[in-house]
């Protein structure tokens, strides 16, 4: 009779550590969740603005190339996607890729119409969109770290069961682009030379 009371009390020991694991766990991936959504906002403020600078960039570029519709249709899109009602992080994440491969195309534009570069409007919302990018890149790389936290966190024993009643799910870290890894940059400087016509060659004596 002692002896199944040390294992019903055992058991019960058990039981009750499972329990307030749980409970901490749970504590736990509530709080990471709400850290990664906060974070998220950041990144998404920072989104919006450069959003807000975009329409003045198309409009400056048009004056000069408004041909080039495969470009604006581009970013366009890339924008109604980020914006629709049922967009979550990770659809934002790939309208925000969108939009950067778009981006580069359409600032690659000075390269074929080069009285852009003398546009003191293109040039200045060039800057702005640089500096936008650079913050992006920041509020993201922060935004990576608490999915990092989080996800981690939901990886664990007592997770499982905490996770049972705050039914958080893994995020998505939000990865720039492969060819959009930085701020998308156009070279304003001076282009370099021509190389030289070879001399001709005269007929051999």
């Amino acid at each position: 009779m002692r002896k199944s009371g040390i294992i019903i009390g055992i058991i019960l020991l058990i039981i009750l550590g499972i329990g307030m694991g749980g409970c901490s766990s749970y504590s736990r991936i509530v709080q990471l969740d709400e850290q990664a959504k906060a974070q998220f906002a950041n990144v998404d403020a920072q989104l919006q603005r450069r959003y807000d600078l975009i329409p003045n960039l198309v409009e400056t570029v048009k004056g000069y190339a408004a041909h080039e519709k495969g470009v604006f249709e581009s970013i366009a899109n890339a924008r109604k996607a980020y914006f629709a009602p049922e967009a979550d992080a990770n659809a934002k994440a790939q309208a925000s890729g969108d939009l950067e491969r778009a981006l580069s195309r359409l600032l690659m534009l000075q390269e074929t119409y080069p009285e852009l570069k003398a546009n003191e409007g293109f040039l200045k919302l060039q800057d702005q969109l640089e500096g936008t990018e650079n913050r992006i890149g920041v509020e993201r790389g922060r935004y990576n770290e608490a999915v990092r936290q989080l996800n981690t966190e939901l990886r664990g024993i007592m997770a499982q069961i905490g996770n049972i009643f705050a039914k958080v799910k893994p995020r998505e870290p939000f990865a720039a682009e492969a060819d959009a890894r930085s701020a998308p940059r156009v070279d304003f400087g001076t282009p370099a030379a021509p190389a030289p016509a070879p001399s001709p060659v005269g007929p051999e004596a």
